[in-house]
């Protein structure tokens, strides 16, 4: 009901809506609807309650990552439908990971704080209350096991679109880093709970770095943010341009069995394409140039001997020729 009442408020824009016009197309009470506007108030809705006019929103609440805020003008078909949102919790995947299997494909759990954030390779991601996009996606696609890998790629290709849709120009570090002026802006964990022919569900995990100035001394200097990097952007369009883009792209992949169009995508944005970087696994470090991305989101590298070989993710790390991209 709630969800209803600041749905036809913000579908008014900053006229005011009567108690009795609210109470009347949702019937209930003017109580109640008194009880449900006091709480999204404490929620963060900045509602203007005037005598004998009603209710309006002051302002349009750009930043609060509420499940209706997310919702008002999402435009896509299940992907965000349904939005499990918390002020903090300790990982947005282990919960997702929790009710994977009763909740509906496309439901994002998002949080404004994370206490055990989770980043590849079981490393630790630093997730503060207000400053970032902590959020994970469930999704069931009909394919074998095996095909998933590709999520990772549709992932990194949707944030990567969506964001510079918004202006903001980012690229992707192979696998699944999104770069901002070369640092670190956002990460993606996927995880699988599948048996041997068939997938019981998929959690894909994105972390963005927004509001933060400061980073721990050991990643200073290959971790930033949009606020950091000089963009001030609303969380909430954010989350919708990201949702919109990667319902998109999975359509084309599960529905249509389309990769290529996903790979240019990728390879657009890409930052280690046609460029020498290090391959690094069991802390060996092997210098070769990426000479493309192939249709599985693998790269093809040329080594220093001239022979080409193909580098599946996983185990292995990339890092740039002079950098950390």
């Amino acid at each position: 009901m709630r969800s209803k009442i600041i749905g036809m408020i913000l579908d008014n824009e900053k006229d005011f809506m009567s108690g009795e016009e609210i109470s009347k197309k949702l019937g209930i009470s003017r109580s109640a609807v008194w009880k449900h506007i006091k709480a999204l108030k404490e929620e963060g809705y900045d509602i203007e309650s005037v005598n004998k006019k009603g209710y309006r929103l002051k302002e349009k609440p750009m930043d609060l990552l509420s499940s209706q805020n997310i919702n008002h003008e999402l435009k896509t078909k299940f992907i965000g439908k349904n939005i499990i949102h918390f002020e903090t919790i300790d990982s947005t995947n282990t919960y997702s990971k929790s009710i994977a299997m009763k909740e509906p494909e496309g439901t994002v759990v998002i949080s404004e704080e994370q206490t055990k954030g989770r980043g590849r390779l079981g490393r630790i991601w630093d997730s503060k209350a207000h400053e970032g996009i902590w959020m994970s996606i469930i999704l069931k696609p009909d394919i074998l096991p095996y095909k998933s890998t590709f999520l990772t790629i549709i992932a990194g290709a949707s944030i990567a679109k969506a964001l510079n849709d918004l202006g903001i120009k980012v690229g992707i570090k192979w696998p699944n880093d999104i770069i901002l002026n070369g640092k670190k802006l956002c990460g993606i964990l996927t995880e699988l709970s599948a048996e041997i022919e068939r997938i019981n569900y998929i959690v894909l995990g994105i972390g963005m770095n927004v509001k933060n100035k400061d980073f721990p001394s050991d990643i200073e200097n290959i971790a930033t943010s949009l606020y950091k990097e000089g963009y001030e952007i609303s969380r909430v369009d954010i989350v919708r341009y990201i949702l919109c883009e990667l319902e998109k792209n999975y359509i084309r992949y599960i529905v249509d069995g389309d990769k290529k169009s996903i790979i240019d995508i990728y390879k657009k944005y890409s930052v280690v394409l046609n460029k020498n970087i290090y391959i690094i696994k069991n802390e060996e470090k092997e210098l070769v140039n990426c000479i493309d991305i192939n249709l599985d989101g693998n790269l093809i590298v040329k080594r220093s001997d001239g022979s080409i070989d193909e580098i599946i993710s996983g185990e292995v790390s990339v890092r740039g020729e002079n950098g950390y991209v």
